[in-house]
């Protein structure tokens, strides 16, 4: 499979904490927007997935504090590490520490490593928002390039896939490309010279499983990207 772009501009800021705030508008609107559709609706109407690790803090901080009814609001993750939220690489444990506070303290929260096909089903699908990270051999999600359940992540009917690749460290657990890509606002997110000089690559044709990130940079609409240096 090769990908095929569409791009939209990139979207370039000046440092990280311009970029959170634009990030964190871009969300709440189309959070904002799903939930409008559904005014008399009493429980979570829009579902938000968000990626972890070290590059979405500031966005988090930003996105806690946008005005929305966020009692109406369901966040999970895109991916996360199979390790217990005691763990400081659980993405789960990022998320309850500098997103689900403030404001976005009403959210629910449906973390990833325990999940099942089943408990995805309290997701009001299609997502409102999701935001994918990149790392610097290409992957998103836990769409690692070489991981044993690649081609059933990105090509398969279910919502959930485990996977292990040597470069991940641990199993990881991920929502699939059939979950992700009919999401309303899709957006990537990436920062640092490193991350730029990997997007240009992926942004060439190429296989994606090689470089799975290209998945996003291939869908119609494209994800919107978010880059500072």
């Amino acid at each position: 499979m090769t990908a095929v772009h569409g791009l939209k501009p990139l979207r370039e800021f000046a440092n990280p904490e311009a970029l959170a705030t634009a990030l964190a508008a871009a969300v709440a609107a189309a959070l904002r927007h799903r939930l409008a559709a559904q005014p008399l609706a009493t429980q979570p109407v829009a579902a938000l997935a968000v990626s972890g690790g070290t590059t979405p803090t500031r966005f988090f901080v930003a996105l806690r504090s946008e005005e929305l009814d966020w009692s109406r609001v369901i966040i999970t993750l895109v991916d996360d590490r199979c390790v217990s939220e005691t763990s400081s690489r659980s993405n789960a444990r990022l998320v309850r520490q500098t997103l689900l506070q403030n404001r976005a303290a009403a959210a629910a929260f449906l973390p990833l490593a325990t999940a099942d096909e089943g408990s995805l089903a309290v997701l009001p699908l299609p997502f409102a928002a999701v935001v994918l990270g990149m790392g610097l051999d290409g992957h998103t999600a836990s769409f690692f390039p070489g991981g044993d359940r690649l081609s059933f992540a990105l090509h398969g009917p279910h919502m959930l896939e485990r996977i292990n690749a040597p470069q991940a460290g641990e199993p990881r657990v991920t929502l699939t490309w059939a979950a992700l890509q009919t999401a309303h606002y899709l957006a990537l997110h990436i920062e640092g010279a490193g991350k730029r000089a990997v997007l240009d690559a992926a942004l060439a044709p190429g296989p994606v499983l090689d470089m799975p990130v290209r998945v996003a940079l291939a869908r119609t609409p494209p994800a919107d990207i978010f880059w500072c240096p």
